[in-house]
């Protein structure tokens, strides 16, 4: 089976602040892959690589078969539609509504679409987003964190992508909004056959949505596997974050020690 996103030797730095080097991860069809790491180790730099915002300095990225190095945005449009970005807090255009942002993508990629297309497609994304529809009138200012989020999904899921990027989808949200939100990710996933790059802090989301969980340390991907497989590994970051109180709480009850 053939990688949706292959990256191969990346090498990031900042001036003399090396972020990646050498590092290679798979992303397979159909998954939900968790990326974890401490502080640092630059997870969404990662992402901002894959997705064309970021310049690597070395290394190899292939989405859906295609070489994303070294591309102008317009040479990428056809691989750009088929994916889809959720920033963290969202990252919404304060001066639109939740319909307009959600149409932006729309507007840029189908600019002969009629007034009343864009708005039934907005209505629907947002109502895919678990928003009401009268969040579609409603500015950013005039939402609570979890339906930015949700805003910022729906946005995302504009295009009907294959693919979707989460950047900290439920940072900051209460516990039951977050388990909303997750389940929301499942869902989402197995109706419209996504495949999902997670980036995470939530130990009860990798538990509960991920297939894998790729772990950043030593500027590099130091393991990818499922949880279970991880528990076992030796490198003391990854035992410190699984192993430790809150990786113990977060833990399934039937996978705790005895």
């Amino acid at each position: 089976m053939q990688p949706i996103i292959s990256v191969r030797g990346l090498h990031n730095a900042f001036g003399d602040q090396v972020i990646h080097h050498d590092l290679d991860l798979d992303v397979m069809p159909g998954e939900i892959l968790g990326v974890v790491g401490g502080s640092g180790t630059g997870k969404s730099v990662l992402m901002r690589s894959i997705i064309g915002l970021q310049e690597p300095q070395a290394g190899e990225i292939t989405v859906f078969a295609e070489s994303m190095r070294g591309k102008e945005e317009d040479e990428a449009t056809d691989v750009r539609r088929r994916w889809g970005v959720l920033f963290q807090g969202g990252a919404l255009f304060s001066t639109l509504t939740v319909a307009e942002n959600v149409q932006v993508p729309l507007k840029e990629f189908y600019p002969d679409f009629s007034r009343s297309m864009l708005d039934e497609l907005a209505r629907y994304k947002i109502h895919l987003s678990g928003l009401p529809q009268d969040a579609a009138h409603k500015y950013p200012s005039e939402l609570s964190g979890g339906m930015k989020k949700r805003a910022g999904l729906a946005r995302a899921l504009a295009m009907d992508p294959e693919l979707l990027f989460l950047d900290e989808p439920t940072a900051g949200l209460d516990p039951i909004g977050a388990a909303k939100f997750d389940e929301l990710t499942l869902s989402l996933k197995e109706t419209l056959g996504l495949t999902v790059f997670l980036i995470t802090h939530d130990l009860d989301s990798l538990y509960a949505i991920c297939d894998r969980v790729a772990v950043l340390a030593d500027e590099k991907v130091i393991a990818i596997d499922k949880i279970d497989a991880l528990l076992a590994t030796k490198h003391p970051w990854i035992h410190e974050y699984f192993s430790g109180p809150r990786g113990r709480a977060a833990r399934p009850f039937d996978r705790r020690e005895k």
